[in-house]
């Protein structure tokens, strides 16, 4: 690592263009060949996946997207002459825009069932081509609201008039601004606030143009870039943080400026190194999941992870060969010479205390990290839907009055695919119609008519309780598990049941039944590679669990916050739902890394201490004393930025930026901070035990480079006994 850091140091202008270049470069490329993202299929072999193959198969239609317009009568009835004037010349409009290929009304006869039994509410679907364009789509939405008025309330919802946000620039870029101050109010020194940031900024931006390159190869999901954003401006902050530190550390204590960069390189570079590759093999790792969505997600993650630690690598020391000694403040150097062995600051005073009541503090943290941990046990995963968007919201208003009208379970009626080959699987069919309507939870069965020679029949199911309701997923289970095997007994008939409600519970069921091997599975590459990293055994098994209850910890918030809508209404995040499907499987992935990131700066401080020692205590102390400041700072400027995507108006990236930034907050100021060190505290010596045939199999990993590897004394140092050491 020193060798690379002083190439880039003597050639540092050749390095900063060649970034700048391969920016360029890509940026050209996306100009020319633009983005293709796109939504993977989420179901894999569920129920509703056989439906919706049969349906589609069955199907020969070639239509486009569709959306709904619907309106409330404030004054009086909707079949009103007024009413039913006005609205039925704006469909007329709809039906004649281009782009449009029907338009089903409430008040033709093929859709009388489009009005509300009180008469108050109806709504008319509108099919679009294939090909129409989002002007054509934003053409129609201002005929269909055109009517509105004090007496008649109009709102869209539906695929086609589905409004997705998009990502809001002023609140990513405050993250930013807040790390920078963050990093000028505790360094003092404009040029420590700003090389983090300008590394982080062009590793995640190359990554960006990257990824939407990489969208024409592999399918990746819209939110991917963001997400890319949210993981690489932290990691990338943080990474070139720890080594800037490490260097002003070098260049106080008298080294040359091309030495200490090559030394911090050589330390602390090989910490981060290690620490991204960790993140990208815990993102990467998803891929067994085999689920689409999240795979591309993972993919697009972990190119970002990449090119940050790359720009930390490279960019930085040339960076830093360029600005000299402006990397410290005018009288740091006068400072340092005079301090001498005055008194502790504030991490080493913390250190102290922490060696002086283990238990105490320790049992403390830990109950503060159940009790935040605890919601977990009640996430419930699922899909947001426009119920989950804000009042203001167009579809959101649409969806209230389907739900005033027609009831809450109208929003996400159950689409049941029926293979019916025979007359007797016919008549079978239509029996089980009776019987669906018959089922507690059921508003209402209807099957659509089946033409001549058609064997797939369609019936939809409206429950009587919301898509994202408890209640709903009972019934499609108890639809699976007894009502329709009771009707396919002595017929060749099957029966699949689909629509976008049970696609969306099969998908939930289907990662959550996966989301505890994997937690397992992470958790023991965790161990595997601290053990390799720090020849220990405890070590990595208490990092091992303490990785599992910051991800607890993450999960608790993210239930507290949307699940049940604790004060996810003041951050302008909806109403309460259950969380999405994917995101748990992704914070385990990402926590995973960002908890072994501090892991491995702190516990690599403590084994360098360790390896010129002897002294457990000593190691620990001073080990935690030296990281704590960066840490800290390093926790806040995640927090900054994962907090600024909260605001962003997209419920899934608020998703994780709620769960990650509570989880990097309570990870670095009570796991490491706090439980790591008094837990090492008690164990002693145990922590650095490592069976010697085991020491003499795993490979040989140097963290922080040799200077973590010396000869240890033949008779470890101690140091005399202080008042109050014990709890």
């Amino acid at each position: 690592m020193s060798s690379l850091a002083r190439w880039c140091h003597r050639h540092r202008l050749v390095v900063v263009l060649a970034w700048v270049g391969l920016l360029l470069a890509l940026g050209a490329g996306v100009g020319a060949a633009g983005s293709d993202f796109g939504n993977s299929p989420t179901s894999q072999d569920t129920d509703s996946a056989r439906a919706t193959a049969l349906l589609q198969q069955s199907s020969n239609s070639a239509a486009g997207k569709s959306g709904r317009v619907v309106w409330q009568s404030t004054d009086g009835k909707i079949t009103g002459p007024v009413a039913e004037k006005t609205m039925t010349e704006a469909l007329e409009h709809i039906a004649d825009a281009p782009g449009v290929a029907a338009v089903t009304s409430p008040y033709a006869p093929d859709g009388r069932g489009q009005v509300s039994k009180d008469g108050g509410t109806a709504y008319a679907t509108v099919a679009f081509d294939q090909n129409v364009s989002d002007a054509q789509i934003d053409h129609v939405k201002e005929l269909a609201t055109a009517p509105e008025s004090e007496s008649l309330r109009i709102a869209l919802n539906g695929q086609a008039f589905t409004v997705n946000p998009e990502p809001n620039a002023v609140a990513d870029a405050m993250g930013i601004v807040l790390a920078f101050v963050v990093l000028l109010f505790v360094f003092r020194a404009v040029w420590v606030a700003a090389l983090p940031i300008i590394t982080a900024v062009v590793g995640v931006g190359t990554s960006a143009v990257t990824v939407i390159l990489l969208s024409h190869v592999i399918t990746l999901s819209d939110t991917t870039l963001t997400l890319g954003s949210l993981i690489g401006l932290g990691v990338g902050i943080d990474y070139a943080l720890f080594v800037v530190n490490r260097h002003r550390a070098h260049l106080t204590a008298g080294m040359g400026v091309a030495d200490s960069t090559a030394k911090a390189l050589d330390t602390s570079g090989r910490a981060v190194l290690f620490a991204g590759l960790t993140v990208v093999v815990a993102l990467l790792g998803m891929l067994t999941l085999d689920v689409g969505i999240i795979n591309g997600m993972a993919i697009g993650a972990a190119v970002t992870v990449v090119l940050t630690v790359l720009a930390a690598l490279t960019l930085l020391p040339a960076l830093l060969g360029m600005i000299g000694t402006r990397v410290l403040s005018r009288g740091e150097r006068r400072e340092h010479a005079g301090r001498g062995s005055g008194r502790p600051g504030l991490w080493d005073r913390w250190a102290l205390r922490v060696q002086a009541h283990p238990k105490a503090l320790g049992l403390t943290a830990l109950a503060v990290l159940t009790a935040l941990a605890f919601p977990t046990l009640a996430l419930r995963l699922g899909a947001s839907d426009d119920g989950n968007l804000p009042t203001t919201s167009t579809n959101r208003q649409a969806y209230d009055m389907i739900a005033d009208g027609f009831g809450p379970g109208f929003n996400g009626p159950l689409v049941l695919a029926v293979q019916a080959p025979t007359t007797a699987d016919k008549a079978a069919g239509t029996r089980l119609v009776t019987a669906l309507a018959q089922v507690d939870g059921v508003a209402s069965a209807e099957a659509a008519p089946m033409k001549e020679g058609q064997t797939v029949g369609v019936i939809s199911v409206v429950p009587t309780t919301s898509p994202q309701s408890a209640a709903t997923s009972d019934l499609i289970h108890h639809l699976r598990d007894d009502v329709i095997p009771k009707a396919e007994q002595g017929t060749s008939m099957k029966v699949y049941v689909g629509g976008v409600t049970a696609s969306n519970d099969d998908f939930a069921s289907v990662l959550m039944g996966k989301l505890p091997l994997f937690v397992l599975v992470i958790a023991a590459l965790g161990f595997l590679l601290l053990t390799v990293a720090f020849r220990s055994l405890l070590i990595p098994a208490v990092g091992a669990v303490l990785n599992i209850l910051s991800i607890g910890v993450a999960f608790g918030a993210i239930v507290v916050v949307f699940q049940y809508g604790f004060g996810a209404g003041l951050l302008g995040l909806g109403s309460a739902g259950p969380i999405e499907s994917f995101v748990p499987i992704l914070v385990v992935g990402i926590m995973f890394g960002l908890s072994m990131d501090y892991q491995v700066f702190l516990v690599s401080r403590m084994r360098e201490e360790w390896a010129h020692t002897g002294d457990s205590r000593r190691a620990v102390r001073v080990g935690q004393a030296e990281t704590g400041k960066v840490i800290a700072v390093a926790a806040t400027i995640m927090v900054c930025v994962f907090g600024s995507f909260v605001f962003g108006g997209m419920r899934v990236i608020s998703e994780f930026g709620v769960s990650l930034a509570v989880a990097v907050a309570v990870d670095a100021l009570l796991i490491r901070m706090v439980v790591v060190p008094a837990l090492m505290h008690l164990c002693g010596r145990a922590n650095w035990w490592l069976p010697r045939r085991l020491d003499k199999a795993l490979p040989r990993v140097s963290v922080e480079g040799p200077a973590d590897e010396p000869v240890r004394p033949r008779h470890p140092v101690r140091e005399p006994q202080t008042a109050g050491t014990r709890d």
